[in-house]
């Protein structure tokens, strides 16, 4: 991890914080140092042996914790102003059902493009604010604003597009603008990940929302393209049991495994909740070294997740928000917290295991496993040196943190979002002291008063 170190123009250097790694070896350095050359990490030590760096900027790390940057490994970027809005409704009528159907797609279609930007500028300010360096989007309305805005906000990410060509098998009341024909989907999406290939911090992804509403041949042809341009597909999988019961009673299988049969199963293709495996299901996961995301705040409402056996198989799996639409928060120390509980509570009773999954391990799956789940663990997921320099600084001053025998026990039990004080993202200081770097959050929060209330009286009428 430590190089021989000589004088060295560098441009960052964050000295005196404790540095949980996250590296092969659990390194944590107590009273450490880190120093940043341009989007990398250049050299970790203690604080008393980086005198002879020349920073052309320096952090005081004094009571903060350094940790790799957290990985949303699948949000909904255009469901961000949905926080709180179906609970509100539910409150004056029964929500109809399914809730994806009903609400979220049609909330989507109500969004133009510069509502999709605004949405982003609020959420990745959101996920910075909580320690988030990192997100896959699920696939949503307008992609390029969506990346327009991560690049604003200074995030790393992958956006995509929301992809549905067939509607038959969840009646006609889908919003036309969310649907596409077969050429048209395939072309949308194949020349979205081409307009973001060059971008070394915002890239783009293929995407398939569902089986349910993508076509076999669809579902072929953007597996062919995910091979020839070397890129992932977001979808979900097993994510309810009317999907189950789709491809019984579609395809006598059930969906991994008709996927399977149809060749398409391979490490392009990401696995938003896969709740609902069979045994033989998680064995193709294996086998083809599909990844998958976590998402803890829903998943436990739909089945028994198989986190913890995914985990210790190998399988790449992270954490995620689901937007907050679903969970509320875009926290993911949060996340991994509940996600604690709920494996303690779906493993335990049966295994009596006391501890089925330790604090320490779901910090991993925040940061190593979501990186993994991404394709991108040589750049990020642990703080090592050659890797990309994205950090936070979680504030451990506080007396809830007190007293501090470990600080990988500190990080990983006690630090929630608003102890991130400070975030790093290729290098650039985009957070500081808890004050956005990049964007004008009173700008941001101004225009989101003046944009929300026309984007949701389109939605009521729509839902009414």
């Amino acid at each position: 991890m430590q190089e021989e170190m000589g004088s060295q123009a560098i441009d960052l250097l964050v000295k005196g914080c404790d540095v949980v790694t996250l590296d092969a070896n659990g390194t944590v350095i107590t009273d450490g140092a880190i120093a940043v050359e341009k989007d990398r990490i250049v050299w970790m030590g203690p604080a008393a042996d980086c005198g002879s760096f020349t920073p052309k900027s320096t952090i005081d790390g004094r009571g903060r914790i350094a940790i790799p940057g957290l990985i949303d490994a699948h949000f909904h970027t255009g469901q961000q102003f949905l926080r709180g809005k179906l609970q509100a409704i539910a409150r004056t009528r029964p929500l109809k059902l399914p809730v994806w159907k009903n609400y979220l797609i049609p909330f989507e279609s109500c969004l133009e493009p510069e509502d999709v930007y605004l949405s982003g500028l609020v959420a990745y300010t959101n996920m910075i604010q909580v320690g988030t360096t990192c997100f896959a989007e699920a696939g949503g309305p307008h992609p390029d604003e969506m990346g327009r805005a991560a690049t604003d906000v200074g995030i790393r990410g992958f956006v995509s597009l929301s992809t549905m060509d067939q509607s038959e098998n969840i009646g006609p009341d889908v919003p036309a603008n969310m649907l596409m024909t077969h050429e048209q989907a395939v072309e949308r999406n194949v020349s979205l990940v081409k307009r973001w290939q060059d971008n070394d911090r915002v890239k783009a992804w293929l995407s398939l929302r569902q089986i349910i509403v993508c076509s076999p041949g669809l579902i072929k042809d953007i597996s062919t393209a995910a091979r020839d341009l070397d890129v992932k597909i977001h979808t979900h999988l097993c994510e309810g049991s009317y999907e189950i019961d789709y491809a019984f009673e579609k395809f006598g299988k059930r969906p991994t495994e008709w996927l399977d049969e149809m060749g398409v199963l391979s490490y392009h293709l990401h696995c938003a909740h896969s709740v609902l495996l069979s045994p033989n299901e998680v064995d193709l996961y294996q086998k083809h070294r599909l990844s998958a995301c976590h998402c803890g705040f829903g998943n436990y409402s739909i089945g028994h997740p198989r986190l913890v056996e995914m985990w210790r198989r190998g399988i790449a799996i992270g954490l995620g928000t689901d937007g907050p639409g679903a969970a509320g928060t875009l926290d993911i120390f949060q996340v991994a917290h509940v996600a604690r509980v709920g494996q303690q509570a779906a493993n335990s009773a049966v295994f009596h295991q006391r501890e089925p999954i330790s604090a320490e391990e779901l910090l991993k799956v925040a940061t190593i496993g979501g990186a993994r789940a991404l394709g991108i663990i040589d750049k990020v997921g642990t703080l090592e040196v050659g890797k990309k320099a994205d950090f936070l600084l979680c504030d451990s001053s506080r007396m809830d943190h007190q007293p501090i025998y470990d600080a990988l026990f500190v990080a990983a039990n006690l630090v929630v979002g608003r102890d991130v004080e400070t975030v790093i993202v290729d290098g650039n200081v985009v957070m500081k002291n808890r004050e956005m770097q990049t964007v004008d959050t009173a700008a941001i929060k101004a225009k989101l008063f003046e944009r929300l209330p026309a984007i949701s009286e389109r939605f009521e009428r729509m839902v009414a």
